[in-house]
């Protein structure tokens, strides 16, 4: 029953991709659209085809997720310590909170330019970028799954000789895993899309990178191929994420 599920599932995520396919198409074939501005699918994913098999096109796809899997991996470490911390202690949640409230809804793209003249122009300004717009879905998943973890559940912990330092650990963290696991794959999309734009706005290198060299020759075909690439690793690191997210919460009715 449930592999039926997950082809079902399979098949309903790839007509929507199928239907976009087609629309793209069908906008180049009937002339809607030039072919010098929009080239036909063919062309884009047989020109990835040879990209994938070029050394310094693999490169660009490491720098990328080298960016990525660092700030997406320091976001989920800060974010889940300080959810947790808010919510089990008034006085982290005194300090945090007004933090949250005023630093959450800054666009962070905006503090770019005194990162890159804090940080320079190679890794460090683009890994602090992504773990700033990822921290905050994350901390804030963190903090009302650990809020809304009932007190029986805290109670029974401890009348079964389950010491209080271990609490957090042993019960809130548990109880709290499926919002954080949420708020990692919102996180991780976030993360994808600022990786790239930070790439777009300055680097040497990344998917970024060469989205921006391809529009600069007019190289309409190589312009695509980046925004291809970096939406097929968001759609398997997602995929990844909540394979994840399946096998640790195995044992919790909604999964």
């Amino acid at each position: 029953m449930n592999a039926r599920l997950v082809s079902t599932d399979i098949i309903l995520g790839i007509i929507p991709i199928a239907l976009v396919i087609a629309l793209w198409q069908g906008l180049v074939s009937f002339g809607y659209a030039p072919v010098a501005l929009l080239p036909p699918p063919g062309s884009v994913f047989a020109r990835l085809a040879q990209q994938l098999v070029n050394p310094g096109f693999l490169h660009d796809i490491g720098a990328t997720l080298l960016r990525l899997f660092a700030g997406f991996g320091i976001a989920v470490v800060l974010g889940v310590a300080l959810g947790l911390a808010a919510a089990v202690s008034p006085g982290v949640n005194a300090v945090v909170r007004p933090m949250v409230r005023v630093l959450a809804p800054l666009p962070k793209v905006a503090l770019y330019p005194a990162m890159l003249l804090l940080l320079g122009f190679d890794h460090a300004s683009k890994i602090t970028l992504v773990t700033a717009d990822a921290l905050f879905p994350i901390l804030l998943s963190a903090y009302y799954g650990a809020s809304m973890v009932e007190q029986k559940l805290v109670w029974s912990a401890m009348a079964a000789g389950t010491p209080r330092s271990q609490i957090l650990f042993k019960v809130v963290l548990p109880a709290a895993l499926p919002s954080i696991l949420t708020g990692c794959r919102i996180g991780l999309v976030i993360s994808c899309i600022v990786v790239f734009l930070a790439e777009m706005i300055t680097s040497t290198d990344g998917l970024g990178h060469e989205l921006v060299a391809a529009a600069r020759t007019f190289q309409t075909v190589d312009m695509f191929v980046p925004l291809i690439t970096i939406s097929l690793l968001g759609l398997i690191l997602n995929g990844l994420l909540h394979g994840l997210r399946t096998y640790l919460l195995r044992g919790f009715p909604e999964v």
